[in-house]
Order: structure tokens, then C-alpha cells, then sequence
């Protein structure tokens, strides 16, 4: 069996008995304990399976409550990571900003700063640029309208992002893990997060610390592919000694 084939028959197993020993994955696909080890490794990057002592178990992935009420969740960390990231932006720069209500809070302290291009799927964060009316060039991605997270996402907007450069691509997602990465609970989200990477000299990544930890259905990015995390507070030592292993930078 290939290891791609053997290892979504493993994530397979796994999401069917709840919590697999390495032991017995061995014995039932018939290769050595070594081979599982690495498979759980790869399973584990990819935010499919959770590593446990001595083998692996179902990962219960994260929900997302309204837009609105995700602006009052952590409101006060979310608010110092914006001004944090205003420290980070000067006139001249060029940005993509995703839909989020970190990020729309982030919106609201860069917009005084003047003298941006940002480019953007949220339409909120669209009107707080604009509104400010400091000199910013604002440009409102197209694509299928989502009307709950006020955004555009889909094919449209992809191709739209491609015709950008950036110097920065600030984004925020619904979880962040050493071994599985950025993660948002939304596929389309997840598609327009990639392509702005893409497209950006820097990912900055905006995270708060209930989200250290947190694992959601849809990858971003490993956390490898992150040049700076801005968060409200140092992360604990653990997470700080698998981020320094990741070469992710963080303030």
C-alpha cells in the first residue's frame, strides 16, 4: 500500500474508533511501528489526526459562532494586537486584510495611518479604510457575496488576488497549532487566505491566545510558512520552544 493510500485508511480508522495505539495501526495496515509514527506525524501536520502518547486520537474540530458575536469574543486582546500591528505598518505599504473580526478591528487602528493600498474580501473592513479618508487606496475584491461575513470568496475573488502584489498579507484564523498550522473553519475563507499568501512578502498572522492549540477543518498554511504572529501576550514555553523549532517569529 502507498503511504498516501495507508494514511487516509489510518485517518480513516481513526475517525471511526474515536483513539488508535501505534501497536495496533501497526498490526492492522502491516507495517512497522516506525512507519506509523512517521504517518501520525504527517496525519498530525495536516491537521487530521491528534498525536497522543503512544498513538493518536480523533481530532474534534472547532465551530464558529456568528460574525457578531466573534466581535465581542477577546474584544480587549484583539485590540492590543491591533495596535501592535500599527506599529508594523508604514505609509506606502500595500496590504491584503482578510475577513475577520480580529482583523476588522485591526482595520479600524491602521486606518488613520494613511497612505495604504489595501486590498480585501471583507467589505467592513473596505468601509473603515474608506471612511477614514486618509488617502488610501482601497481595493473591494469581487466574487460570491457572503452576506453573514459581509465577503466575497469563490473563483472570482482568487483570480482577482493573483493580479495583486503585497507587502504584507495580515490574516486571521479560527486556530493555530505548531504541527497543523493556521486553520479557519470555512473552505472558501481558507482558499482566499492561500491565494493572498501567495501573493504577499510577508504573512503576518493575527492570533489571539484562546486560539493557541485550536484546530479547525480547513488548512491555511503550516506554521513554518508564518514570518510574524502577532499576539496579545508571549506564548507559554511549550508553544514558544515548537514556534522558535518552526522559525516563526512573533511579538
Amino acid at each position: 500500500m502507498k503511504p498516501r493510500a495507508r494514511q487516509a485508511g489510518i485517518a480513516d480508522v481513526i475517525g471511526q474508533e474515536g483513539q488508535m495505539s501505534v501497536e495496533d495501526l501497526a498490526g492492522r495496515f502491516g507495517v512497522s511501528a516506525e512507519t506509523i509514527r512517521r504517518d501520525l506525524a504527517q496525519l498530525a501536520e495536516g491537521g487530521l489526526v491528534q498525536k497522543v502518547h503512544g498513538g493518536a486520537k480523533r481530532l474534534r474540530l472547532l465551530t464558529e459562532g456568528s460574525f457578531q458575536d466573534r466581535m465581542t469574543e477577546n474584544a480587549a486582546a484583539k485590540r492590543v494586537i491591533a495596535d501592535k500591528l500599527r506599529q508594523l505598518v508604514e505609509p506606502g505599504d500595500t496590504l491584503f486584510i482578510d475577513t475577520g473580526s480580529t482583523t476588522v478591528i485591526a482595520a479600524e487602528a491602521l486606518a488613520p495611518v494613511g497612505g495604504l493600498t489595501i486590498i480585501t474580501n471583507a467589505l467592513r473592513i473596505a468601509q473603515i479604510f474608506a471612511a477614514a479618508d486618509r488617502g488610501t487606496r482601497v481595493f473591494l475584491l469581487g466574487g460570491s457575496f457572503n452576506p453573514g461575513n459581509d465577503q466575497t470568496v469563490g473563483p472570482m475573488a482568487l483570480a482577482q488576488i493573483a493580479g495583486f502584489q503585497a507587502d504584507h498579507a495580515v490574516l486571521t484564523v479560527a486556530g493555530f497549532d505548531a504541527e497543523s498550522g493556521a486553520t479557519t473553519t470555512d473552505f472558501d475563507e481558507a482558499q482566499v487566505a492561500r491565494a493572498m499568501i501567495e501573493n504577499a512578502d510577508q504573512l503576518v498572522l493575527l492570533v489571539d491566545g484562546s486560539k493557541f492549540g485550536r484546530k479547525a477543518a480547513f488548512r491555511v498554511c503550516p506554521a513554518r510558512r508564518v514570518d510574524l504572529l502577532v499576539t496579545e501576550a508571549e506564548p507559554e514555553p511549550a508553544l514558544a520552544a515548537r514556534l522558535r523549532a518552526a522559525n516563526v517569529a512573533w511579538r
